[in-house]
């Protein structure tokens, strides 16, 4: 007697589910996740020798294959198994394979990381008549506050430092007569456009400038991110172009070396002349990403490099592109300062490139430009690569000045008070502006760095803060003269260790008594300073609003070649939209 067509139907079922490959998938799931996230847990391979194939470097499991059914917290990056094969003259890809990226759940949407700092408060010159701070000449947070505000938002506090938004324009300063010393010192003193009460005291420093044609062979390392977190178009996307845009303007006695790093760093192009430019950019078209992040690593490979292809009395630099999200092998902020700090005693600068959103790290690549003896920018678009890497290349490549310093000493016969406006993370100790073993900041060829003061004199009522009891005796005003202030500035020659010293005073004559009679430039730095106290929050800035922000720059734009100061115009109209706390009311301090 033959079996039911029904009950055959169920065993056949039963047969076949049996013998299929879904009866294996949980374990076979759960032997993916181990195997994806096991590199999370396991100390990243060494650094092997720079000359030796990257093939030699790491070699991981291939990537498995993920059903398109896998629960989200499953879905990762996993790095590839290569990080490239042929090194010599020819470069080599990164190679990765990209899952679907989701996030995990739970997993931050926004980790980008800023430095919390105080703004610089009022002091009483009779407590504190000097002043001593680092210069300054990174440009990073303006370009990363533009972002920001292209995207609809106002930028965190943090990540507005105001002496970098002053400093991301051009002042025409007078240059300086030659090139010892390698820049000249301007100054300005008038009304405060957001209060009538203080002066604003303006400090400009101008570097004697090299044309691109003649500065002196290059010895360069790109020091390029592969790691996961680089997979987006403002990322990788935008870096292999802007590196281009340097790429061709090199010349035949330049070098240029690319070093990457993931999980492992390891050597893609060897030194390569300027000339070979197909070559160099086929190297950076064949980058990928993938992987964990070990910064450290790399920045060790790319100092190695430029150390074997240093070139005496030329650029030596490593340029480090990155969104600063390390993640693998040393990852302490502190740590990687120090070694870069140990590094830069070889003669080899660092500049830091900044790319991306969402996990971008600005106090590392800021901090990290500051130990390096380098410079920092953020690159949002294009344009902003081409500003820092070709229309200022002689400025981002080539170091005039280094560790120079700003004191100022207020009379306190005739300043009652006064306060720096930015530089809050390069403020130094009294005692460290002689002390030639205490880093500071470096000046690139025709670079223009300014600093603002506000400044409060005797009997004006615009002091903030009262007097103490039982302070310091009245200093008499014709024993002290007619100096406001006395200026002193400090710097070393790209080549010594020993700083030279200049000095200059600063009298009660040269203030301008209107701020409508000062320089364009002085108003305009006044503009842009007033713009980024007001994205901080405007604690000094009384009734002083965004219309006056734009009215001063306005009459103050000049020719602006570049369409920069146009572009500020933009900016501060956007903000003034996007700011609940102000909104478009009519601003009152300078009408």
């Amino acid at each position: 007697m033959n079996p039911p067509l029904p009950l055959l139907l169920l065993l056949a079922a039963i047969l076949l589910a049996g013998c299929s490959p879904q009866a294996d998938a949980p374990a076979k799931r759960q032997a993916e996740v181990s195997s994806t996230t096991a590199p999370a847990t396991i100390a990243p391979s060494p650094v092997r020798d720079e000359a030796k194939s990257l093939n030699e470097a790491v070699a991981p499991p291939p990537a498995p294959t993920l059903p398109a059914s896998r629960p989200a917290e499953a879905r990762m990056k996993v790095q590839d198994a290569k990080l490239g094969s042929a090194i010599a003259g020819s470069g080599a890809a990164v190679q990765s394979r990209e899952l679907d990226g989701l996030r995990a759940p739970g997993e931050p949407t926004d980790r980008e990381q800023y430095a919390h700092q105080e703004e610089n408060p009022v002091k009483r010159v009779t407590e504190q008549p000097v002043s001593t701070f680092s210069i300054d000449v990174d440009t990073g947070s303006y370009a990363n506050v533009r972002r920001f505000l292209n995207e609809g938002r106002l930028p965190p506090r943090d990540a507005v430092r105001v002496e970098e938004m002053i400093n991301y324009f051009d002042y025409d300063y007078p240059l300086p007569d030659g090139q010892k010393p390698p820049f000249r010192v301007s100054t300005e003193l008038a009304p405060t456009p957001w209060n009538p009460k203080t002066r604003l005291l303006a400090i400009g420093v101008k570097g004697y400038e090299v044309p691109k044609t003649r500065l002196p062979p290059a010895n360069l390392v790109f020091l390029i991110d592969v790691s996961g977190s680089m997979n987006a178009p403002d990322k990788l996307g935008l870096l292999k172009p802007a590196l281009k845009l340097l790429v061709r303007q090199l010349r035949p006695e330049d070098k240029v070396a690319i070093a990457v790093y993931a999980g492992a760093a390891g050597m893609v192009l060897e030194p390569t002349p300027g000339s070979q430019q197909g070559q160099i950019e086929a190297a950076l078209d064949r980058l990928s990403a993938g992987g964990s992040t070990n910064g450290g690593a790399g920045i060790q490979l790319a100092y190695n490099l430029a150390r074997d292809g240093f070139v005496k009395d030329g650029v030596n630099r490593v340029i480090i592109a990155t969104d600063g999200d390390f993640n693998v092998g040393t990852v302490n902020f502190e740590a990687l300062k120090n070694l870069v700090e140990t590094q830069r005693k070889s003669g080899v600068a660092l500049t830091t490139l900044g790319f991306g959103t969402g996990n971008y790290n600005d106090q590392l690549m800021e901090q990290l430009a500051d130990a390096g003896n380098g410079n920092y920018a953020y690159i949002d678009t294009l344009q902003e690569a081409n500003k820092t890497l070709v229309e200022q290349m002689s400025a981002t490549l080539l170091t005039i000045a280094r560790d120079v310093k700003i004191q100022i000493e207020f009379n306190p016969a005739l300043v009652e008070e006064y306060r720096l406006i930015g530089y809050e993370n390069r403020v130094l100790r009294r005692e460290d502006f002689s002390n030639d073993a205490v880093d500071a900041g470096d000046i690139g060829a025709g670079h223009t760095v300014t600093a603002l003061y506000e400044i409060a004199l005797k009997g004006s009522g615009g002091a903030l803060t009262e007097p103490l009891r039982y302070g310091q005796p009245t200093v008499d005003v014709p024993a002290a003269g007619e100096e406001l202030a006395f200026l002193r500035l400090r710097y070393k020659q790209p080549d010594a260790d020993n700083s030279q010293l200049l000095e200059w005073p600063i009298r009660r004559e040269q203030v301008i008594p209107e701020w409508r009679e000062t320089s364009e430039r002085f108003r305009f730095a006044a503009a842009v300073a007033g713009f980024g106290q007001l994205l901080r929050g405007g604690r000094y800035t009384g009734s002083f609003g965004y219309d006056d922000v734009l009215t001063l720059a306005r009459e103050a734009r000049g020719t602006d070649p570049y369409g920069y100061r146009g572009e500020f115009l933009k900016l501060v109209s956007l903000a003034q939209s996007l700011d609940p706390g102000k909104g478009h009311e009519t601003g009152q301090a300078i009408r």
